[in-house]
């Protein structure tokens, strides 16, 4: 817990355009439509971390069937809430989640925060060999 703040997975707490301005400048997903936010949003399990005042200062979603597997999603908390512990209790809060236990396999990806993502279990992958992807980096960029 951090004093100040509060976590919800309520998805009618969830303030899109906080989430949606964050995310449309970010470096994973620059340029995603609003629309398209919405829908993910829409149809994953969201935790938003809030402010005693409600206003959504962090955010992270799972994509999972709740039953073998989930993949970690745009997390991110703002720049001016950094540094108060908010990532680690956004994620453990995640880990810990009810709904989300026994699970197979949970993955995510992430240029910069493998620091943070190892005090929780996750590791390099053991059998990259086994994975396959179909990478579209630019695909939000062709959306008119």
């Amino acid at each position: 817990m951090v004093s100040g703040y509060s976590i919800s997975s309520n998805p009618k707490e969830m303030d899109l355009s906080v989430i949606h301005g964050y995310l449309s400048s970010s470096y994973w997903a620059k340029g995603i439509p609003l629309q398209v936010m919405e829908k993910a949003v829409n149809n994953s399990l969201c935790f938003g971390v809030f402010t005693n005042t409600g206003e959504q200062v962090a955010f992270a979603r799972m994509i999972t069937d709740y039953a073998t597997s989930a993949y970690l999603a745009d997390v991110f908390v703002l720049e001016k809430h950094r540094g108060k512990g908010i990532s680690k209790w956004l994620v453990k809060t995640i880990i810990e989640y009810p709904d989300l236990q026994g699970l197979r396999r949970m993955l995510l990806a992430t240029s910069d925060a493998h620091g943070l993502y190892q005090q929780f279990g996750f590791t390099p992958l053991n059998s990259p060999e086994l994975f396959m992807e179909l990478h579209q980096p630019d695909v939000y960029l062709k959306v008119k």
